[in-house]
């Protein structure tokens, strides 16, 4: 069996769970500390605790719900994971709301994934070990549909033309095929290459761009009118 995603093999993954309704924190929580990889670095009610407490525990993950009193979830990820955010958090934004407007703001706003709250404990812990381990946890489709829904708002009339990026030929035709949908595989076979040689392509892309995952990726190429 293949063992569990962790941030290491010693250390824990560090969680700081944030949600105002005190039973849904506290079986999150109980949920969380029951596992020998992951650990609860604190919990809080709102959206201002949660970016004040990070700065003082620097958990691994926030688990972040959207709606919130005195600072929602939404501009609470933006402080903790958004641009220009000089030690940036990763958050794994966590709400009762199925809705594209939420998910995509989330996004935006330096979030790594999404989950609903009625999803399984068995998702919820495999969501916190993908974003611990620094990927993205929405699938590649889910989020192309997402962010090119709201393609229009998130590029600049002054987009950035294809030749001024930091990419070669090669390297912008896989972004391009990553903000379509496609995973490593498909990327690979449309390709044909390996796997392992998509993998490279996207560290190198990541790393130039300074970008954290998949996620930031497909934002960025819509962002920079690679893809409509």
């Amino acid at each position: 069996m293949t063992p569990p995603v962790t941030a290491s093999a010693t250390a824990p993954i560090r969680v700081l769970v944030c949600d105002d309704q005190v039973l849904i924190r506290t079986g999150l929580v109980t949920i969380i500390d029951a596992q020998p990889d992951l650990e609860v670095a604190g919990e809080c009610g709102d959206g201002r605790a949660a970016v004040d407490l990070a700065a003082r525990v620097r958990p691994d993950v926030v688990v972040m719900d959207v709606r919130m009193p005195v600072l929602d979830g939404i501009e609470a990820t933006r402080l903790l994971a958004g641009a220009g955010v000089p030690h940036p958090v990763k958050v794994l934004v966590v709400t009762t709301f199925n809705l594209d407007e939420y998910v995509y703001e989330a996004l935006r706003a330096g979030a790594s994934g999404f989950l609903l709250k009625d999803a399984p404990p068995a998702q919820l812990l495999h969501g916190i070990r993908t974003v611990g381990a620094g990927a993205a946890l929405l699938d590649p489709e889910v989020t192309r549909r997402l962010v090119g829904r709201y393609a229009a708002r998130i590029r600049p009339a002054d987009s950035t033309a294809p030749q001024d990026i930091p990419l070669t030929p090669r390297e912008l035709e896989v972004l391009r095929l990553i903000a379509n949908g496609l995973s490593n595989s498909e990327i690979a076979a449309t390709l044909v290459i390996s796997p392992e040689t998509v993998k490279t392509f996207v560290s190198r892309i990541l790393a130039k761009l300074n970008l954290r995952d998949r996620v930031q990726a497909v934002v960025y190429a819509y962002r920079q009118g690679l893809v409509t």
